[in-house]
């Protein structure tokens, strides 16, 4: 039922998550005013039993942990030395310390059974610490108050035909919930995966692991919970290369701080986020992308951070890690964000969509060595906040709607860019991309307020240009380029746009493409360092 349900659109909605901090109530009331996005039916992802995270301690069965063995009461425990298989339905506290052992779920294939870990400290040197191998279901549940650590001890010898590669690995649907606290390390491998669902409700989660970070196959699904990861490849994976159709990721609400060498957060399906506080970092983060001006062009602003040179060209060292994915929050299908608080730095795009892209509300920082925003397919902002110090372009898709928001963009390329096809510009933007006149691709503002600095065009379009309200601010540093460029038609038909190169009585003519003008730049030397010369066009209203 949950697989059918993720795979179904679903119709809009109201948000109904509250945010506490004063940037989150922003971001909630930026949802308010706005149609909800929704890609996934989140009605029935999470069951009743994955939001309790209790249990009932009557009924419970108690496991105490002593070193290299255990003891327990019930038949339904094998005890093989320091390997403890439980073998049927039921609700399990564990306590104590397995100083090199595995705890093995094989029951009935309708079971459910429910892990309760309550100051529970386990290691296997050379396998999973918890090994989910036959159940319906297995939920792991923090104890309220207690501290659990997991740790794998850096490698992992075959037990059966399965590969079990991370320190908690389930062949089943997995569930962490309840409210204590957990402390993963996973020295070699993932921290913990699921062959099927990979579902979230509460709890705090310290996680180290030298792969992936949290995977699931079909889906991951997040509640709530406080989450600080470090990882050698994602931070938060779902990815089924048996059925691209699944691979979904959904996130309600959380706190996550992520470092990661490959992406924080990577969906191979349709990724929805309602909302959550985000501070994600990825490889070198975006300081290892040096954005420098050619020797030919002179220094038309104060290099990186400080107003980018003209005519910018990204370079980093070429290496064999430059083909790793070092997105902030990727996915490659449908992708909609709802609200949340974003804060990242991330070596190659902040925010990447392989399909369409509706970004609904929310408060976002990004610093990128590639795009901060980049979709391969339409793209549609409804409302937010987004602040862009640093980029090779600002926003990036096949088309571009902006419906509201405030924008504050300094790239050292576009500042808007709307082109016809699919990124080609590689890690951190080291080629060109390889686009071409496309009738899907324009730009269309119908609102909000836009502050662009570029040394590339603040805003281009491979195709239509239609300003239809809001108010723009545009500064282009670029020798050769302008604050407006459109290859198709243009209209201003009731923006407030203000310039330092006039480009908006005829876009293109500064020395752009568009507009199928052509030319070079202004006589009088104004259409770069600076606001100079500046040209106020009121709204055609």
């Amino acid at each position: 039922m949950l697989l059918c349900a993720l795979l179904v659109l679903s119709g809009c909605g109201a948000r109904t998550s509250e945010e506490t901090s004063s940037a989150q109530e922003t971001s909630t009331s930026e949802a308010a005013a706005v149609t909800t996005a929704s890609t996934i039916d989140t009605a029935t992802i999470f069951s009743d039993r994955d939001l309790e995270g209790t249990y009932d301690e009557s009924a419970a069965i108690a496991i105490q942990l002593s070193g290299d063995s255990a003891s327990c009461d019930s038949d339904a425990v094998t005890i093989e030395g320091s390997r403890i298989t439980i073998g049927a339905e039921g609700v399990y506290v564990l306590s104590g310390t397995l100083a090199d052992g595995q705890i093995v779920v094989n029951a009935g294939e309708t079971d459910k059974v429910q892990l309760v870990l309550a100051g529970t400290d386990i290691t296997s040197s050379t396998s999973a610490a918890i090994y989910a191998l036959e159940a319906d279901k297995v939920f792991v549940t923090l104890a309220e108050g207690t501290e659990n650590t997991l740790i794998n001890g850096g490698e992992y010898v075959a037990i059966d035909d399965n590969n079990i590669d991370a320190v908690i690995f389930a062949k089943t649907d997995l569930t962490l919930n309840g409210s204590g606290s957990l402390t993963v390390n996973a020295q070699a491998g993932h921290g913990v995966v699921s062959k099927d669902d990979l579902v979230i409700t509460g709890g705090s989660y310290t996680i180290t692991a030298a792969s992936h970070g949290l995977s699931g196959k079909d889906v991951v699904a997040i509640a709530d919970g406080v989450f600080s990861i470090t990882s050698g490849k994602d931070g938060i994976h779902a990815e089924n290369s048996d059925d691209l159709t699944l691979g979904t990721l959904y996130i309600a609400d959380g706190s996550y701080t992520i470092t990661s060498q490959g992406d924080t957060i990577s969906a191979q399906g349709a990724l929805q986020i309602d909302g959550g506080t985000f501070d994600l970092y990825t490889g070198e983060g975006s300081d290892s992308v040096e954005m420098t001006s050619g020797d030919q062009f002179g220094q038309m602003g104060g290099g990186p951070r400080g107003g980018i040179d003209a005519q910018t060209v990204v370079t980093t060292t070429a290496t064999e890690e430059d083909t790793v994915s070092q997105k902030g929050i990727k996915g490659e299908s449908t992708y909609t964000i709802n609200g949340g608080v974003f804060t990242i730095d991330s070596a190659d795009d902040c925010l990447h969509a392989g399909g369409v892209m509706t970004l609904a509300a929310g408060a976002f920082t990004l610093n990128s060595g590639d795009d901060a925003v980049h979709c391969d397919d339409v793209l549609t902002i409804q409302s937010g906040t987004f602040t862009i110090p640093y980029c090779y372009e600002g926003i990036e898709g096949l088309s571009i709607t902006i419906e509201d928001g405030t924008f504050d963009i300094t790239s050292s390329d576009d500042g808007l860019n709307a082109a016809g096809g699919v990124d080609s510009s590689g890690f951190g933007g080291q080629t060109q991309d390889t686009f071409a006149a496309d009738s899907d691709s324009f730009i269309t503002i119908n609102g909000g307020t836009l502050t662009i600095v570029s040394s590339g065009d603040c805003v281009d379009s491979n195709g239509a240009l239609t300003i239809n309200g809001g108010s723009l601010d545009l500064t282009c540093n670029g020798s050769g380029n302008t604050t407006l460029d459109c290859d198709g038609t243009y209209s201003n038909n009731g923006g407030d746009i203000s310039t330092n190169d006039g480009s908006e009585d005829n876009p293109g003519q500064m020395g752009g493409k568009g507009g199928g003008q052509s030319g070079g730049g202004r006589q009088d030397g104004t259409n770069g360092g600076g606001r100079p010369d500046r040209q106020t066009v009121p709204s055609a209203s």
